[in-house]
């Protein structure tokens, strides 16, 4: 595989690059989270102003035609920036809309979405029994003129900034069949929508949204009313590319930010970095997040692969990078002793993402159960 980047790809990296630089120092993206929404609507106008906002959307869409590698680029450099925007959630909603959506959902979604003014969000997760996308309890009952939706949906990222819900139901089978799931646009004000929100420990927001008997056109639905999980499937593996390649940029951040300390830190009369343990500790950080690294980068090249390959790369990736993240983040907080687990220090916003990161968007599955699966 060729890992090298293209000129699109540089100019992309070191615009984000400068954003992040200029625009999300540690204390801003403080006062940001602290305050209501949870993100700041004037970075939100700059994502869309830099065009950011429809890179993942085809051309035909007003979009840039960007790939899953073009976002692993962008997720990367948010991660080392450790930025809130709901930019993740927003994607993989409009994705949803355009891959299972009809010409008149791509057209009265996509343009907002892309200017910046219409924000999306995948409600796929559900409390109680097995995790895991197919583990639907939420009801698509067909009713004159439309869909009837009932149930709940836990942890949906910035679900309470949304204007739209992409929610998984059950129209008919068992609780765990892939044939029963279909997708649905839901208006986040529709009558029978309740929405609790609530920050989460690594800064971002989530919200627990409850469907009472939520009436919805036809044209709520996108595709057919039982092929939502094969796209729901793929939506996921694109949540953990990003999240893969958000955790890079997370340890990156960490390793710089560790050797730096080791460097400077003075015990026992003599910089601590001159100690061959702690010196073996740092390495073994940099080993870890270049495996990482080779392998998130293997899986956003083969995201359009067939369906087995891309699965087995992708949770092969969420594997290598949780282990990675786990060993990156509490080495950093350990070689930087009780400061590193301070909020007034950057490090230990990092290992918190860093512990949340494998956890979000892990609907399709443990990744070593889904690999062996996918490898036949």
């Amino acid at each position: 595989m060729d890992f090298a980047l293209s000129e699109f790809q540089q100019l992309l990296k070191e615009q984000a690059e400068r954003f992040v630089e200029r625009d999300y120092g540690f204390e801003q993206r403080r006062a940001i989270i602290a305050a209501e929404p949870g993100f700041s609507p004037a970075h939100w106008r700059t994502f869309a102003e830099l065009g950011w906002l429809g890179l993942p959307f085809a051309e035909d869409s007003g979009g840039f035609g960007g790939t899953a590698a073009d976002l692993a680029i962008l997720f990367e450099v948010f991660g080392r920036g450790l930025v809130v925007e709901p930019y993740l959630a927003t994607v993989l909603g409009a994705l949803a809309v355009e891959r299972g959506g009809s010409p008149a959902q791509k057209e009265a979604i996509l343009p907002g979405v892309i200017a910046g003014s219409h924000k999306l969000t995948l409600a796929s997760t559900e409390t109680g029994g097995r995790p895991g996308a197919l583990q639907v309890a939420t009801k698509a009952r067909k009713v004159t003129g439309g869909w009837q939706l009932s149930g709940r949906k836990a942890v949906v990222l910035h679900g309470a900034s949304a204007d739209t819900l992409v929610v998984s139901a059950r129209s008919h089978g068992a609780q765990d069949a892939p044939g029963g799931i279909g997708l649905f646009l839901v208006p986040a004000r529709a009558y029978g929508v309740t929405r609790r929100g609530y920050a989460t420990i690594d800064g971002l927001r989530a919200a627990e949204i409850t469907l009472d008997r939520v009436e919805l056109g036809d044209d709520a639905l996108l595709g057919e009313a039982t092929s939502g999980f094969a796209l729901l499937d793929e939506l996921l593996d694109v949540a953990a590319i990003a999240g893969c390649a958000e955790a890079l940029g997370c340890m990156q951040a960490l390793i710089d930010r560790t050797a730096e300390y080791l460097r400077t830190r003075e015990q026992f009369g003599r910089k601590i970095g001159e100690f061959q343990v702690l010196q073996h500790a740092l390495v073994d950080m940099y080993m870890a997040a270049e495996q990482a690294r080779s392998i998130t980068l293997a899986a956003a090249l083969k995201a359009d692969a067939p369906a087995p390959e891309r699965q087995r790369l992708v949770a092969a990736a969420r594997q290598v990078c949780a282990e990675a993240g786990r060993l990156v983040g509490q080495t950093a907080v350990q070689l930087h002793g009780g400061i590193g687990v301070t909020d007034e220090l950057d490090v230990a916003h990092y290992f918190k993402r860093l512990t949340m990161l494998p956890v979000w968007f892990a609907d399709n599955g443990q990744p070593l159960d889904r690999f062996i699966a996918a490898s036949g």
